[in-house]
């Protein structure tokens, strides 16, 4: 398996490691529920170094960029970010990811640790017509997420960037304790937070210090397990679970990333053509009626007739709820629309909610 920089404080720590798509990952280190907590309540700090990190530079990097993708990268200033989607002719997904402006003539593609040869294989597959070099970085960089309510506070002294002129979306260049790194204000949460991406070596001198300067403030190592408990809750997608190769960006309820307007872009003349007719199935925010946890693959039941599979579901740790993600017919993703989920032997009552589960601005 593959390792990050950072696999000997994890197990110094004492995380639990599991194998994930290939890398020696921490799922948890005191328990799913207190990590998933710490998060909404105080600050988390994940590993998250199994990431892609992708450089497309040259003449032509945006209209390369904006051909592969569905979002416009036309409107990023350099220091802003995108959430878009790689997608195929078929405008289903390769992938999704953010997009950094560094600028007009380089842009850092953050793609999805399962998909980072695949992508790469595929935006050089692309490239012939355009004057721009594709650089597959993943291995270089080291990533680390601190999120949570008191992110600000605590990565603040540890930095010369000023975070709190720094937006949501937006990133800059500099150091964290002494190292230099690129630091955006985006995160996989539903909370406040930060992302720092660095290509040194040491990328535990940065862990060590947010951890120490995070203690007195109740700060945790975070693990995959509360990583993905808290994006379902925040209704941000999974790759392989939500989204694939199989489901269009409209079918995902994503319709917010695809700008038809901005010319030109793989899967482009797919996606109007099913905005025109009108999808036939849509993802849905679900919590059940009945007692039980909903866990992906779970068959979904309309009228007594499958119609698809749970694609993420859990017993939320902050909502105390269980909820998940289901494809249904259009016609009965509306909220209020109740449908079954077949859990083991029998048949349990859910009904699809508005999502996002959990907005941050609720807590205040």
């Amino acid at each position: 398996m593959k390792k990050t920089r950072l696999n000997e404080f994890h197990k110094k720590l004492g995380g639990k490691m599991i194998e994930f798509f290939g890398w020696e990952m921490p799922v948890e280190y005191r328990g799913i529920i207190d990590e998933h907590l710490a998060v909404r309540l105080r600050a988390g700090l994940f590993d998250v170094s199994h990431m892609g990190e992708i450089l497309v530079e040259g003449k032509d990097a945006l209209a390369f960029v904006q051909y592969l993708t569905t979002n416009d990268a036309g409107r990023l200033a350099p220091g802003q970010v995108q959430y878009t989607a790689l997608t195929t002719p078929a405008g289903a997904f390769v992938d999704d990811m953010l997009v950094y402006c560094v600028d007009p003539e380089k842009f850092f593609l953050v793609v999805n640790a399962s998909n980072a040869d695949k992508d790469h294989a595929w935006i050089v597959g692309h490239r012939p017509g355009f004057d721009a070099a594709v650089d597959n970085a993943s291995e270089r960089y080291s990533q680390l997420a601190l999120q949570g309510p008191l992110a600000q506070e605590i990565l603040q002294p540890l930095t010369d960037i000023p975070l709190a002129s720094m937006k949501p979306f937006w990133f800059a260049l500099g150091e964290v304790a002494g190292i230099a790194c690129l630091v955006s204000r985006t995160g996989y949460t539903g909370e406040d937070g930060f992302e720092i991406y660095t290509e040194d070596q040491s990328p535990g001198v940065i862990w060590e210090a947010i951890l120490d300067r995070g203690a007195p403030a109740g700060i945790l190592p975070i693990g995959l397990g509360a990583r993905d408990t808290l994006r379902l809750e925040a209704k941000l997608m999974l790759y392989g679970n939500d989204i694939s190769d199989s489901t269009t960006v409209l079918e995902a309820d994503l319709k917010w990333i695809v700008k038809f307007q901005k010319g030109d872009f793989i899967g482009r003349e797919a996606l109007e053509r099913q905005l025109q007719q009108g999808v036939k199935r849509r993802i849905a925010g679900f919590e059940l009626v009945d007692k039980g946890v909903a866990r992906p693959h779970y068959p979904a039941f309309v009228g007594g007739e499958k119609v698809s599979e749970v694609c993420s579901g859990s017993f939320a740790p902050f909502l105390k709820k269980s909820i998940g993600l289901v494809y249904l017919p259009v016609e009965h993703a509306a909220p209020g629309k109740e449908f079954e989920i077949g859990v083991r032997d029998r048949k349990i009552a859910a009904r699809v909610v508005p999502a996002p589960f959990y907005k941050r601005s609720d807590m205040k």
